[in-house]
């Protein structure tokens, strides 16, 4: 048996591109920075805070959502499948890319907006989008299984 998820907690590195196929599938792609904050070790060393970035990949209804609640410094909760392809470059040399497969995606930060006149407006926040697997486009926003009113 074996098991591929990967579970993260970072912000959006810029706006997701997002593209629309023939048959009317969506594909969100964004990158994803996640950060182990830097300290001081017990000897007076100093480890600097350290950033990995991480390519995301969403398909079908939750990449809709993105498109609508994503943007650049969207904090976000990510589970996910890690994927590894390879392609070659303009100059013959073969490269690869990690991606993260996103299964489940949810919107931690308020969605920051301009409001009529030009003032930015934190109070509107992005509710929570999940897929419970890459094969279904039901996606529910703003909604949880208890059927309570809570927006998580």
């Amino acid at each position: 048996m074996s098991i591929n998820k990967v579970i993260l907690v970072g912000n959006v590195g810029k706006d997701p591109e997002i593209k629309y196929f023939d048959e009317g599938s969506a594909k969100a792609n964004f990158s994803l920075a996640t950060s182990e904050r830097g300290y001081t070790a017990a000897n007076g060393t100093q480890v600097p805070e350290k950033t990995e970035w991480h390519n995301i990949v969403c398909w079908r209804g939750l990449a809709k959502i993105v498109e609508q609640f994503v943007r650049k410094g969207t904090q976000l909760y990510i589970e996910g499948k890690i994927r590894t392809r390879s392609y070659d470059d303009q100059n013959g040399v073969k490269r690869y890319i990690t991606e993260v497969y996103a299964d489940n995606l949810e919107i931690l930060s308020r969605r920051a907006t301009n409001d009529d006149h030009g003032h930015r407006n934190e109070n509107n926040y992005a509710a929570p989008a999940h897929q419970p697997a890459p094969q279904s486009a039901n996606v529910n926003v703003g909604t949880n299984e208890q059927g309570d009113d809570l927006p998580f």
